[in-house]
């Protein structure tokens, strides 16, 4: 049901107060007009504490700055004159006993009257002698048709088109902004280059950081890498390159739903971060990182509250990926926390919200200890998909060592023995291999030359892998992925060889 529908539904069921918690206060009210229009031409009668009521000359200024004269100001009417109040940040004033027990007077007369009062707030703060008598109405941001609409008029405004491809492009970015943010980023996009473009999507992420700014759950994470930045994990690739449409108007209409998310378990760098921040690069997507421990307060029930907080936040700059990162760090051992329950009604709202999440919210949560997880993420329908993330083949830590050194030298990538640098780090991760390189630099550095392959080649006999420091718990992953409980990242690796040689034993 639309705002319209249900809004309007209230107003012929007679509900006296009505409760709107939205930051568009300019254009709710455009929206309150036009029901008023539709059920019976009803008088709009606006007020804010500054000017009191205005809009009517007979009224105007009357209840400046005195909200309780605001309120018998209805009771003047004629009971039969159709009429809703709009009361703009009204509830600052709603714990005064004196306006709180007004309201509940009103809430028994109007019922038998066309009137309704409405609140205008930018956040939900209801008292609880006020719950039973006030009804909440959700005001949603603009949606793809109403974006799509205001992108054209600006687009009317410069005489010029865009093509379908671009322009869903640009209502896809804008999703998330209020009517005001996305004129505001329009006008700006017109002014520095006098009309619109399709790479004007960096402006709409930059308002949208803009945004994320001003709370302190999650980070706007800027990110330029791209897929070809990752070596190997050629399934995982593959899977996201099929997904890179998936959220355009055309997927909608075609009848496919939002891409849910993805759990990347495995070994520590092996590049499921970067995964992530390749993901957002690629999708032209904004990636907001969530810290879970931020969602942890010390106040009884403010925890929920961040938890809530930081899925209207997510919702509201859809579409979006919200990379968690290590995120059986944050919820392990629950139970053993003492923490009243806390962590655990956290956990609760957050798995049911991925369970039933209908938001193009790409979900990406990366865990190295899959031990810790509890059993509930690991369920089908919070996740598409959940990758095993293993270290990188010969072939992939080719790939890895041309990706960076392609970075790093250019000119002279063709100098390095790619081969045998990949044949001489077994076991080496991405990030070992990223920080050997590192390394190297450092001795050519000091020795006033470039590094070469041999240096690297020094640099690598002085890294101990992980893979050999922890090699219980990268046998148990391997074993956990190789049961068949997640999908393999890689096409080609020691794991995939392995669980072949399980089928044709079982064969």
């Amino acid at each position: 049901m639309s705002f319209s529908e249900e809004f309007e539904l209230l107003l012929r069921a007679r509900y006296p107060l009505i409760y709107i918690p939205t930051q568009e206060e300019e254009r709710v009210e455009g929206a309150i007009a036009q029901s008023g229009k539709q059920q019976g031409n009803r008088a709009i009668y606006i007020w804010d504490f500054v000017d009191g009521y205005h809009g009517n000359p007979n009224d105007e200024g009357f209840g400046k700055r005195n909200p309780l004269q605001a309120l018998e100001f209805i009771e003047k009417l004629p009971a039969g004159a159709p009429a809703i109040f709009v009361l703009r940040d009204f509830h600052r004033f709603l714990e005064d006993v004196s306006v709180a027990r007004k309201l509940r007077n009103l809430a028994r007369s109007l019922k038998s009257q066309p009137k309704n009062i409405v609140i205008v707030s930018p956040q939900i703060a209801i008292p609880e002698d006020l719950s039973e008598v006030l009804t909440v109405v959700e005001f949603p941001l603009p949606q793809g048709s109403e974006i799509q609409a205001e992108i054209e008029r600006f687009l009317n405004t410069t005489n010029q088109s865009m093509e379908v491809r671009a322009l869903d492009e640009l209502v896809r970015s804008c999703q998330g902004l209020s009517l005001e943010r996305i004129r505001r980023v329009l006008a700006r996009a017109i002014a520095t280059h006098g009309e619109l473009r399709p790479e004007d999507v960096d402006l709409i992420l930059e308002e949208k950081r803009q945004t994320i700014r001003q709370t302190q759950i999650l980070d706007f994470y800027p990110t330029e890498t791209n897929i070809s930045d990752i070596g190997g994990l050629d399934n995982l690739k593959d899977w996201l390159l099929r997904r890179g449409g998936a959220f355009s108007e055309r997927a909608r209409q075609y009848g496919l739903p939002h891409p849910r998310g993805l759990l990347l378990v495995g070994i520590q760098g092996t590049g499921k971060s970067l995964t992530a921040k390749a993901i957002a690069h690629h999708w032209h997507l904004p990636l907001l990182r969530l810290d879970v421990g931020r969602l942890f307060a010390g106040l009884v029930g403010e925890s929920e509250s961040r938890t809530r907080q930081m899925i209207q936040l997510a919702e509201a700059l859809a579409p979006c990926v919200l990379w968690i990162d290590e995120i059986d760090k944050a919820f392990s051992g629950m139970d053993s926390r003492g923490d009243a329950g806390t962590s655990n009604r956290v956990f609760g709202t957050f798995i049911t919200w991925l369970a039933e999440k209908t938001t193009p919210v790409f979900v990406v949560a990366t865990a190295n200890n899959i031990q810790s997880l509890p059993p509930e993420m690991l369920r089908k329908g919070r996740f598409d998909e959940i990758f095993f993330v293993g270290l990188p083949t010969q072939d992939e830590r080719k790939a890895i060592f041309a990706v960076h050194l392609e970075r790093l030298r250019p000119h002279t990538l063709k100098s390095y023995d790619i081969d045998r640098l990949a044949y001489e780090t077994p076991d080496f991760s991405g990030a070992e291999i990223e920080q050997t390189l590192v390394e190297a630099m450092h001795i050519g550095f000091s020795q006033n030359r470039d590094f070469t392959t041999d240096d690297i080649l020094e640099a690598a006999s002085q890294v101990i892998p992980l893979a050999r420091t922890a090699q219980e718990q990268i046998k148990f992953l391997q074993d956990w992925a190789a049961s068949g409980k997640a999908r393999l990242a890689s096409k080609y690796s020691p794991l995939s060889t392995r669980i072949q040689q399980q089928i044709q034993q079982s064969d």
